[in-house]
């Protein structure tokens, strides 16, 4: 039996939850992700829908798994799309490594929004991000510098550097991006 939309615990609930059954404070949350009070706060509530790499941040200094924020509790494979297209405002994305919970390598299919980027808060997390371009015209932003990359093109960088991600195209972008954290 399907469960109810009010009985669905959406991802920031489950932050919360394992936060305060951690008793995790806050400004540690703060102080281990670089993200602010206010923004992990934000998530919690449901008010902003978190980017991946922000997830595998605050997984990681919740002690974690990042499969268990990014699993979807719908039990159909309409409501479980519906979810990852929800995750961000410009963008969607779909895990490619099922059952890669205690892995280092995660990877993902992503599907940017035409002349969309991620709003807010930049991605960083320790570790590797490679990104491949299947199709659009994308900027990648990597500290201070710009990478463009059309169709076919590849990125190899240090997570742990600020980086965003923009659709500069008219149709949407679509990449695979593999993340490696230790």
């Amino acid at each position: 039996m399907a469960k109810k939309k009010d009985e669905l615990r959406p991802i920031g609930y489950k932050i919360k939850q394992i936060r305060l059954d951690k008793n995790i404070s806050l400004d540690f949350i703060a102080n281990e992700t670089g993200l602010s009070m206010d923004f992990i706060q934000a998530v919690e509530s449901g008010e902003k829908r978190p980017p991946v790499g922000t997830l595998l941040q605050i997984s990681r200094a919740l002690g974690v798994d990042s499969g268990f924020l990014l699993k979807e509790q719908e039990e159909s494979a309409e409501e479980r799309v519906k979810a990852y297209t929800k995750r961000t405002d410009n963008y969607a994305y779909t895990p490619l490594t099922p059952g890669a919970e205690n892995k280092h390598l995660k990877a993902f299919r992503i599907t940017i929004d035409p002349q969309k980027a991620h709003k807010g808060v930049g991605f960083q997390h320790e570790g590797e991000e490679f990104s491949y371009v299947l199709e659009g015209k994308v900027e990648i932003t990597v500290g201070d510098h710009v990478n463009s990359l059309g169709p076919g093109d590849s990125l190899h960088f240090n997570s742990g550097i600020k980086h965003d991600l923009k659709n500069v195209g008219d149709t949407p972008a679509e990449l695979i991006v593999v993340v490696y954290t230790p």
